[in-house]
């Protein structure tokens, strides 16, 4: 990124809480397979806009590992881990004027699961953010 681009952008992770439903694995139902198509059409639409940088979705936690830290010590815990709407299933990272930028992508997405769902908005750290 240009520092004349940065200055007029700035960075969004956009976070997909895990539900209890995407705990479980995908499984191509036609519901599933009509989700992912309209998720397909709203990442291109992001692409052809510009916003998009990189996205995906996550397995479940059960596939995953966490690393605990204490000092030196190092210990790794196998998923599945608890509370699913504390997790993520997946993430994009976009590229926007604004937070209401974000916003209005945000409220165009089609929901990413069966039933309700969240999207958290978490701005990044820029250079100029940390000097």
């Amino acid at each position: 990124m240009t520092a004349a681009k940065e200055s007029e952008t700035m960075r969004v992770m956009v976070l997909v809480k895990a539900t209890p439903d995407s705990e479980q694995g995908f499984r191509p139902t036609p519901e599933a397979t009509a989700m992912m198509e309209a998720m397909g059409r709203f990442n291109d639409a992001l692409a052809e806009a510009g916003v998009l940088i990189a996205g995906d979705g996550l397995k479940p936690s059960s596939a995953g590992k966490r690393v605990a830290f204490d000092g030196a010590a190092r210990t790794v815990i196998d998923g599945p881990f608890p509370n699913p709407t504390e997790l993520v299933a997946g993430f994009w990272l976009w590229e926007v004027a604004d937070m209401d930028e974000a916003l209005a992508w945000a409220r165009r997405c089609p929901n990413p699961m069966p039933g309700p769902s969240e999207l958290e908005l978490r701005p990044l750290y820029e250079a100029a953010d940390l000097a």
